[in-house]
Formats: C-alpha cells, sequence, structure tokens
C-alpha cells in the first residue's frame, strides 16, 4: 500500500513540475506583456540603396542581373552615392553596400565579381585601380527587353564611388557593409579605414560577408555587428536549444539577425521579446522575404501586410522607393503571437 502511495505521489510530482516547466516557458516566452510598449513601425533597409529590381527566383548565384531587371520606374543604379541618397530621403535607417578591393589596395563600392555584367569594362575589379574603374560606365550592361536598349548606358560614366566617398558624403548616417571578396587582404583594408575613425563614426557601421574578413575586424571591434552565413546559423540554433530559458547565448550576441519571415515564428519569444532580447545584447533583427531558393526584401504594399504588427525592428527592402513612404501610410496587419 505504501508502495502504490509512493508512486502515485512520484507521479504528482512528476505532472506538477512538467506543469510548472510548460508554464515558466510560456510566460518568459509570451508577448501578452508587450502590450504596453507603444507601438512602433519597421526600421528600413536599404539593399544597395535604390536600384533597379528583376525577379530574384530566376536567379542563379552567376546570373546577370544586369540583363534582366525590370522596365525602369526610376533612374538610380545600386551602390552610387545618388542611390544611397535616394534611398535616405525615401527613409532608409541604414543603407547597404557591398565593396571590392581594387588593384592599388582600394575599396571600391560594386557588387559584381565581374566588370562585364554591368560595366564596359572586363575582366575582375581587383585588375584594376579605383582610378581606372571610376572611369568605367556602370549604367552600360542594363537592359529590360533582352538587349534591344539600354536605357542606362554612357548615363552613368564615373560613377562608381569609393569607400572613402560614402563615408565623406555620409558622415552620420548608418551603414551594412557586405564584403564581397574571399580572403584576408579587403580584411586588412577595411579594418585600417575602420580605425581611421573615431568611435561615435565607427558605430555606425556593421558588416556581413566574407568570415576570414570579418573574424580580423571584430577581433580588434568585438561589439561591431557582424555576420556570415555560417555565423548566424550557430547563434540561432544556439538560442532555439536554450533562448526559452530567457538566457541569450554568446553566439547570437553583436550580430546581424537577419531571419526569413517564413521562419521567424519559430523563435523563442517572437516577435516582441525577441526584439527586446536581442536589442539588450547590441543585435540587429532584420526580417527578409525568402523568394524561391534566395532571400529578398519586402518591396510591395502586399509584402507589407505580412509583417507582424507592433513589429519594429528592421526589414529589408529592394524598393525603398515603394516601401519607405508606405510604411508611413498604411496598417501593417497581422497578429502579435
Amino acid at each position: 500500500m505504501i508502495v502504490v502511495e509512493e508512486k502515485k505521489l512520484k507521479k504528482k510530482i512528476i505532472l506538477i513540475s512538467f506543469a510548472g516547466l510548460i508554464l515558466f516557458i510560456f510566460f518568459n516566452n509570451t508577448n501578452i506583456f508587450t502590450y504596453n510598449k507603444p507601438a512602433g513601425k519597421p526600421l528600413l533597409l536599404a539593399h544597395r540603396g535604390l536600384g533597379q529590381t528583376f525577379d530574384i527566383e530566376n536567379v542563379n548565384w552567376n546570373t546577370n542581373t544586369a540583363s534582366i531587371i525590370y522596365k525602369p520606374e526610376h533612374n538610380q543604379l545600386e551602390n552610387t552615392i545618388e542611390s544611397m541618397q535616394a534611398a535616405f530621403d525615401f527613409g532608409a535607417d541604414v543603407v547597404e553596400f557591398d565593396v571590392r578591393l581594387t588593384k592599388d589596395g582600394e575599396l571600391a563600392v560594386f557588387h559584381d565579381y565581374l566588370l562585364d555584367y554591368r560595366t564596359n569594362g572586363k575582366g575582375f575589379v581587383i585588375d584594376y585601380t579605383l582610378t581606372e574603374l571610376q572611369e568605367l560606365d556602370i549604367g552600360y550592361g542594363y537592359t529590360f527587353d533582352n538587349g534591344e536598349t539600354f536605357p542606362f548606358r554612357n548615363k552613368a560614366l564615373g560613377l562608381m564611388p569609393s569607400f572613402d566617398k560614402v563615408v565623406a558624403e555620409f558622415p552620420e548616417k548608418k551603414f551594412l557593409i557586405h564584403i564581397k571578396d574571399s580572403g584576408k587582404p579587403i580584411g586588412y583594408v577595411l579594418l585600417k579605414k575602420l580605425q581611421q575613425m573615431d568611435e561615435k563614426e565607427r558605430e555606425n557601421y556593421s558588416i556581413y560577408g566574407n568570415d576570414e574578413a570579418l573574424e580580423l575586424i571584430t577581433n580588434v571591434y568585438p561589439e561591431m555587428k557582424s555576420f556570415t552565413r555560417k555565423t548566424l546559423q550557430k547563434g540561432l540554433l544556439h538560442y532555439m536549444m536554450i533562448g526559452w530559458t530567457g538566457y541569450i547565448p554568446e553566439s547570437i550576441r553583436n550580430m546581424g539577425v537577419h531571419i526569413p519571415l517564413k521562419y521567424a515564428r519559430f523563435l523563442w519569444g517572437w516577435p516582441m521579446k525577441f526584439i527586446d532580447r536581442m536589442e539588450s545584447v547590441n543585435s540587429r533583427v532584420v526580417l527578409v522575404m525568402m523568394k524561391g531558393d534566395w532571400s529578398g526584401g519586402f518591396d510591395t504594399k502586399e509584402d507589407l501586410e505580412l509583417i507582424p504588427q507592433r513589429y519594429d525592428a528592421y526589414i529589408i527592402t529592394d524598393r525603398i522607393d515603394v516601401t519607405g513612404p508606405a510604411i508611413h501610410g498604411i496598417s501593417i496587419k497581422g497578429e502579435l503571437q
């Protein structure tokens, strides 16, 4: 009889403990208690400033995207001073741009590894000096009608900027730098340029891309927000394993946390508590859209309707000219989870 009672007691203790764990997980990760926080609006990260867009679902890693653009609705080209200014004018909070190393050890703001795709140059960026690159027509290869017309040809001569030019033109703006080249050399060059900034100016920059370059830079500036595909996956995995406790793993601190919208709802505390947790450890949450096998931007009003209600972290966009005005004029729908 005593044995039976002991078994019942143990079973009751196990059930109570399990129920207590479930309640702890729920109350530690629910967004119910965030409703007293003032409702905000999404912040905007403009991908490559404002540029021409294309159907991302038809893209492979080596696709010449300049040859498949939609019919132009504006005259801006990505990664130029003018396109960055336009992005900020349309309400961007952060602008992303690409950097590649030049033959003379400078940083050119340019996306493609080949010049052939969108310029009148041939070969690789690294084979040219910055001065030579700035003599190219960066609008040369753009076409929306299979090469029948080239709407930007001879209209973008000399518009490839240097990293130094971006810094000089926008001393108080925030940027996300995509380090496109592999290897350490570009890391050394970018690190030197960051070291020439004062602390306040350096706080405006975050970085992603090349693993080796990022390691060089973050060893010196560990507080600089950064990520690679590998570090982001590692950080999110660790968070999913222990984030339910409220503890935030070291691997997801000081990071740009770029999350596809369709996966974000599985994160502990999503959306508002997760955002608060990331902000408390100097990490930036950025929602992206998955389009086919690629990550893309929130580029239409219909895309914006998918964003959770009260979401006030970042979204990425390739059409800041659409998203910027819309974000302040439409109601963002969705349910707070």
